[in-house]
């Protein structure tokens, strides 16, 4: 089990909040996907090591980006 925190610019709603949670939760290994919005955190849980460019592009899917 690994938990791996990100932060994503750009969302600024709910609605922003459920397409990251959703692209993010498609990633193979994901168990559980928690945004919060005020400060653009974003906590992936997954069975194992997750690749930075699968969650890159399945924030830039949403819509959004990955901060540096």
């Amino acid at each position: 089990m690994a938990t791996t925190t990100y932060t994503v610019t750009g969302m600024t709603c709910g609605h922003c909040v459920s397409s990251v949670k959703q692209e993010i939760g498609k990633i193979n290994g994901v168990t559980s996907v928690d945004v919060d919005l005020a400060s653009g955190l974003v906590r992936v849980d997954s069975a194992g090591e997750l690749a930075d460019t699968d969650v890159a592009a399945a924030v830039d899917e949403a819509g959004y980006a990955l901060s540096a």
